[in-house]
């Protein structure tokens, strides 16, 4: 069902769309298949809505999210298990991320009531300037697929806190989790109208009708680069103001000085973490020449080990693929690597043994020797697929970290603080993690730079993205 104005609707059309689970190939739930002409309806009931929410005190609209967290919470169990059934991930990872969208609401829930103004000192004894921040207005917001739930909370509950009113699409691949989360907003009692939700299986005429229409003033994304930039034109020509967090090609630097196990264990949780379907996961990893053996040695190991299956299956840590596409893509990259002299050392293959079968599953997989001609050097991976690439010096593996258009997330392994610091400043990588593979938290700004995007995300930058400044100049004569 479409939830627009307060009320859970089908589409105008009555088509609905179906949702399978990637592990099982099964069908999990039928919903209704919204239209460019549902879009409009939600945003019509979004600018309605505005001028009543945005007249809320601060405090107010905090408590409606502070609410709204404690429902998630208490739901917190049958939200992960949903996650994993039509998402893929492991129930474990699928908890983790059911509590990190939690945290941004509890976090704008505070965030709200620190939208401070400011007077600024005229030099004309007889005039005061006073600045104050206002919403922007309505919030047109595109969520991925990869993080279901927390990319949802990661956009409204800012927007919201700010005063905008909403109208989400949802992936196409993950309504049911779109539509659950929603639901603990409407039991926070958010006004009708406020928050809207269009899921459908044809994305471009919503993305058009949230383009064209004059009515939304803010476009927010999530997704693929390309996408992101076909948004981000039509949005220019329109005057709307975006925030793009687009694709990723992370750089995992492990340096001469680094221990190779414990680089090889934070590689291994971070590179294989939602099966590589992360922006922020790691696709060149380049290890200093003198800690190629005992790293890899380490690094293969741990890989053996790991444990392909459906999510809800106890100890399962690699799930399935989100779709055919993914796995010809992670196939056609790994057999070009082969072709142009690159070793495979564990994986390289699709996984259809048992219940296996009719889910889309790729091996956990470590390629050697990988090179700067071959297609996964270049292309974003979004699948589980580790290259291991030697270097020999600093300013080398700099030059070659920083030969991508991407910008999003780098991590480095070092002991030695002066190389790290030269390493965090010298990435052209908007997070940069130190020893860290999680350098992430509601509390601190995500996003990046290049092709991976424009704006923030999380942190006191995340809100200031719905947040207009308006400036008074008043008269004392």
């Amino acid at each position: 069902m479409l939830y627009i104005n307060g009320e859970w609707q089908e589409s105008k059309t009555g088509e609905t769309f179906v949702s399978f689970n990637p592990a099982t190939g099964e069908k999990i739930g039928e919903v209704a298949d919204g239209t460019k002409e549902d879009a409009k309806r939600a945003i019509d009931a979004a600018y309605e809505a505005f001028t009543h929410w945005s007249s809320l005190t601060a405090y107010e609209r905090s408590s409606y999210l502070y609410k709204a967290y404690e429902l998630m919470m208490e739901r917190k169990e049958e939200l992960a298990k949903l996650m994993t059934i039509e998402q893929g991930k492991p129930l474990k990872a699928s908890l983790n991320e059911v509590q990190y969208g939690a945290d941004f609401l509890l976090w704008y829930a505070e965030e709200a009531k620190r939208l401070y103004g400011q007077t600024i000192p005229s030099a004309r004894k007889d005039q005061r300037f006073i600045v104050i921040q206002q919403p922007v207005g309505v919030v047109a917001a595109i969520t991925p697929w990869n993080y279901p739930i927390s990319m949802i909370t990661r956009k409204i509950a800012p927007a919201i806190a700010a005063g905008c009113t909403v109208v989400l699409k949802p992936a196409e691949q993950t309504p049911l989790c779109a539509i659950e989360v929603f639901k603990a907003f409407i039991d926070a009692g958010i006004p009708k109208g406020v928050i809207n939700l269009v899921t459908t299986s044809q994305p471009a005429p919503i993305g058009e009708e949230f383009i064209e229409n004059p009515k939304v003033q803010k476009l927010t994304f999530t997704g693929s680069t390309a996408v992101g930039k076909f948004l981000a034109k039509g949005a220019a020509g329109n005057m709307k103001r975006v925030s793009m967090e687009l694709g990723g090609h992370a750089p995992f630097i492990v340096c001469e000085d680094a221990d190779p196990v414990h680089a090889a264990k934070g590689v291994s949780l971070v590179k294989f973490l939602n099966s590589g379907q992360a922006c922020i996961s790691p696709n060149r990893i380049f290890v200093h020449r003198n800690m190629l053996e005992p790293f890899t040695e380490t690094f293969v190991k741990r890989v053996e080990k790991m444990k392909v299956g459906n999510g809800l299956n106890e100890g399962v840590t690699i799930g399935p693929l989100v779709d055919e596409q993914a796995i010809n893509k992670v196939f056609n990259q790994v057999k070009d690597a082969v072709q142009k002299g690159a070793e495979l050392v564990v994986g390289g293959e699709r996984l259809t043994f048992g219940e296996l079968e009719k889910g889309t599953f790729f091996a956990p997989t470590v390629l050697k020797n990988v090179t700067s001609n071959m297609l996964i050097y270049h292309e974003e991976t979004f699948g589980p697929v580790a290259p291991i690439i030697p270097y020999d010096d600093d300013d080398n593996v700099l030059e070659m970290a920083n030969d991508t258009n991407y910008g999003l997330a780098a991590y480095v392994y070092t002991n030695d603080v002066a190389r790290a610091i030269k390493l965090f400043e010298g990435l052209r990588f908007a997070i940069v993690g130190i020893n860290d593979i999680n350098p992430t938290s509601a509390a601190a700004p995500f996003g990046g730079m290049k092709d991976s995007g424009i704006g923030r995300e999380g942190g006191h930058e995340g809100i200031q993205e719905y947040l207009e400044t308006k400036l008074g100049g008043f008269s004392v004569k």
